[in-house]
């Protein structure tokens, strides 16, 4: 799948934040701000 060649970041990472945003309805902001309390980002 090309769907995410050329992305700044991995994979798995679009896929962990894109599953935050439609499961718990978090705004860009609340996903980047989690992601990097737990060291993702």
């Amino acid at each position: 799948m090309g769907h995410f060649k050329g992305k700044q970041f991995k994979k798995d990472i679009i896929l962990v934040a894109v599953g935050y945003y439609c499961r718990f309805s978090l705004s860009y902001r609340d996903i980047s701000e989690l992601l990097r309390e737990c060291g993702i980002l």
